[in-house]
């Protein structure tokens, strides 16, 4: 093989491990954001009716004020994550 070669294989495979990575942490994040509203705030709801939070019970805080918390988490953990996977990859923003 040549050098060339050599060097387009490596990055390919690079680019592999880089959309692997990604697509885990955007795999991670949708889970997350859809078990926070979905099973605490409907399924669980009646088991967490006991728990007050802010006047209210916990199932419909979290499907009123905690689902958004943490959609706005998971935007903030996204960024940093993907900052931290641009720099190990060698493709970060300048």
């Amino acid at each position: 093989m040549t050098d060339h070669t050599t060097h387009a294989a490596a990055q390919a495979e690079a680019d592999r491990s880089y959309w692997k990575a990604n697509v885990r942490i955007i795999l991670i994040s949708l889970v997350i954001w859809a078990i926070v509203p979905f099973g605490f705030g409907i399924l669980l709801r009646p088991m967490l009716s006991g728990i007050s939070v802010g006047g209210t019970d916990l199932g419909f805080w979290v499907a009123q004020q905690g689902s958004i918390l943490v959609f706005l988490a998971l935007i903030f953990f996204y960024a940093f994550r993907m900052n931290r996977l641009d720099r190990e990859f060698g493709v970060e923003e300048e």
